[in-house]
């Protein structure tokens, strides 16, 4: 069987290391596949996958063609509609020219299966028209609340010959946009030995984030995820001040592990924003900023208590199954699709969406009772083992591949 995936980008955001894991555990379950990856941008996705075996190749988007994106467009007025209209102006002549290349790499490959792994790249499909390929859309965003994807992918749909969403909530709402395509919940899975407990070492994480080192006994909280706006950053940062301003004699530290990964403009924080929020919460000398860590495993084992503070629906939060694999106690936003595997109070605490005060609350929780941070931790451990291995995952979509009608005139 030969596989061909499609990513949009080359960067390594959560959509990018679920692919890569699936990767890993098609190789090593089933050696005999032939697995071939094309990705739109330069980036360590087509290295780490060349690394796995995978005939792994830059088909590269036109720029413009890669900044294009409308999630910043959720509740937004005509302004930025017209806005949008003036990106996508030069945008029609640049797709045609993208979409005849593509068809040319599929038709020299003919393979047996199209696995989509990014909106961008569903929307590419009419590059296979009349090909005879089954063709996964595999879902890992709510498609339903992006007014212009939810138009194009209602009208692509007979394209797509099943879709794979990371959680149910996303799920029901591909079902909405995608009518009769079946749609079948995959939830996202990790590497569990590679993130698994181990002795955490706050100082490297001290000095990654240029911080002094802390005194013995303090605490470090953090948040790790790209600087998309909806990911909460300033959440956290808002809690962390109200927790200080409540016990300003904590022995605590704040993390942000992340950078602003993506090209699409205007939807995500820069770091100066983020760092001038600190200023005017009263927070300096008690933040840090990490960089991207394309090996995040040492970086969860530093954290005593990992955040996810995200301030919309989290289609899955692969960081989550990332902490909760290395024993960490979470604190989650009970939006995540990580979540509907969760129970609250056992392997994590669960939030609302965007709650700086209940964040607050929750982090002088777990900053005060060391107990409640073990037990939380080695909950979380059994969670990751037996829901989110990547294992499973890889099981799970192979299991999807091999049900898949067979196309009269595939390899």
């Amino acid at each position: 069987m030969r596989i061909l995936f499609l990513n949009p980008v080359g960067v390594l955001g959560g959509a990018e290391r679920a692919l890569l894991d699936l990767l890993a555990c098609l190789r090593r379950s089933e050696p005999a596949l032939s697995l071939h990856l094309l990705a739109g941008t330069e980036g360590p996705l087509l290295e780490e996958a060349r690394a796995l075996g995978v005939e792994a190749r830059l088909l590269a988007l036109p720029e413009r063609l890669s900044a294009l994106g409308d999630s910043g467009l959720r509740g937004q007025g005509p302004r930025a509609l017209w806005g949008m209209a003036r990106e996508l102006a030069p945008a029609p002549g640049l797709l045609a020219g993208y979409l005849r290349a593509l068809r040319r790499e599929v038709r020299a490959l003919r393979p047996d299966i199209l696995h989509s792994n990014g909106i961008k790249t569903h929307l590419l499909s009419p590059a296979t028209v009349g090909l005879p390929i089954p063709r996964v859309w595999h879902i890992h965003d709510f498609i339903g609340e992006r007014p212009l994807v939810r138009r194009a992918l209602r009208t692509l749909r007979p394209l797509a010959t099943v879709a794979i969403a990371n959680s149910r909530a996303v799920g029901v709402d591909a079902s909405e946009v995608l009518g009769s395509v079946p749609v079948h919940v995959v939830y996202n899975g990790v590497d569990v030995e590679r993130f698994c407990p181990g002795t955490g070492e706050g100082a490297p994480l001290d000095a990654l984030a240029e911080l002094p080192p802390g005194p013995a006994g303090t605490l470090r909280l953090g948040l790790v995820a790209t600087y998309a706006r909806w990911k909460g950053q300033d959440v956290f940062l808002e809690a962390a001040s109200r927790l200080l301003r409540a016990r300003p004699d904590l022995p605590v530290r704040f993390y942000l592990v992340g950078a602003p990964l993506y090209r699409t403009r205007d939807s995500q924080f820069s770091e100066e924003e983020l760092r001038g929020l600190v200023e005017r919460l009263g927070l300096g000398g008690r933040v840090g900023f990490v960089p991207f860590q394309r090996e995040p495993a040492a970086i969860y084992r530093a954290l005593d208590v990992f955040v996810h503070a995200s301030t919309r629906r989290e289609p899955f939060g692969l960081t989550i199954a990332e902490a909760m694999a290395c024993g960490r106690p979470a604190i989650i936003s009970r939006a995540s699709g990580a979540a509907e595997q969760l129970t609250e109070g056992v392997d994590a605490l669960t939030l609302p969406s965007g709650d700086a005060e209940a964040l607050a609350v929750a982090l002088s929780r777990l900053v005060e009772d060391a107990g409640l941070r073990e037990r939380l931790g080695q909950a979380a451990r059994r969670t990751a083992v037996e829901r989110f291995s990547r294992e499973r995952f890889a099981r799970e979509i192979l299991g999807i591949y091999r049900a898949l009608p067979r196309v009269e005139g595939s390899a």
